[in-house]
């Protein structure tokens, strides 16, 4: 058995799926291995307000809302959350967009209304805007609450990973600087070498917590969207595939607690367990 040691450098979460990230200093894993407050929100099309289920677990398919990925127009707009838990609404959102405040609102059924009608109204005057003319599509819906993490892609919770090192590979082989929140991973390591998160690995011990290793992460082409700009500026799946040598695009790496949740933080020491 060999452990590769590494350090926690930034951490992530992403509390409306599909919109810009919030770094934090540390991170509550869940029970269940999902983050905390990461993809708690989500803009529904109008006919997925409900999930499925698969063995008692809610599956929310991402193709039923809002994404970077068929809409990279999102990458422009800047979201924070503020969280009020004692308020009758529990909090506010608010979405910048590039020339300025798009929307800011209560979480009410109103306020959630007007959130929905800013986003449909900015995404219209975009290249993105004719994905919202499907049928079944508008008008969109904000779901979710703080208190829940659901609208992860898939029906059971995972914290994700990568490594800085596998970042600056792949920045190498691209030829062009690449930012961690292109991959939208929630935990951001240094000190290993390149793709070692997502070698054969047993464990994974991070602080005090120890997780299982799940299937390295495929990537789609979300990928190739600035997450500045939404401009797709990187062919990152086929860098992955033709120059890296993978057999199919992946980057970083899917965990689950072992033993329960509990905090993670920057500066934490990491152990990949072989």
């Amino acid at each position: 058995m060999m452990n590769r040691m590494a350090q926690i450098v930034a951490l992530y979460r992403f509390p409306v799926k599909g919109f810009s990230q919030e770094a934090a200093d540390e991170l509550v894993v869940q029970d269940d291995g999902r983050i905390a407050g990461d993809r708690a929100f989500s803009f529904r099309y109008d006919d997925a307000l409900r999930p499925r289920e698969r063995n008692g677990l809610e599956i929310w398919s991402k193709s039923k809302g809002l994404t970077r990925m068929e809409y990279p127009s999102l990458a422009a707009l800047r979201l924070s959350l503020d969280l009020h838990p004692g308020s009758a609404h529990g909090g506010r959102i608010r979405i910048d967009g590039p020339e300025g405040p798009l929307a800011e609102e209560e979480l009410s059924d109103a306020g959630r209304a007007r959130l929905s009608a800013a986003v449909t109204e900015y995404l219209r005057a975009t290249p993105d805007g004719a994905g919202l003319d499907r049928p079944g599509r508008l008008p969109l819906h904000l779901l979710g609450d703080a208190a829940r993490s659901r609208f992860q892609d898939s029906a059971q919770g995972f914290a994700s990973m990568h490594s800085r090192a596998s970042l600056g590979a792949l920045e190498a082989a691209i030829g062009r600087p690449m930012q961690d929140h292109r991959f939208r991973s929630n935990i951001v390591i240094d000190g290993v070498a390149p793709w070692q998160e997502i070698s054969e690995l047993s464990r994974v011990r991070i602080g005090d917590l120890e997780f299982a290793p799940q299937e390295p992460i495929g990537r789609c082409l979300n990928t190739h969207a600035n997450p500045e700009t939404g401009v797709r500026d990187a062919e990152v799946l086929t860098t992955l595939t033709r120059v890296i040598g993978q057999e199919r695009p992946t980057f970083g790496r899917f965990l689950l607690p072992l033993h329960g949740g509990g905090t993670i933080r920057v500066g934490d020491t990491v152990e990949l367990i072989e």
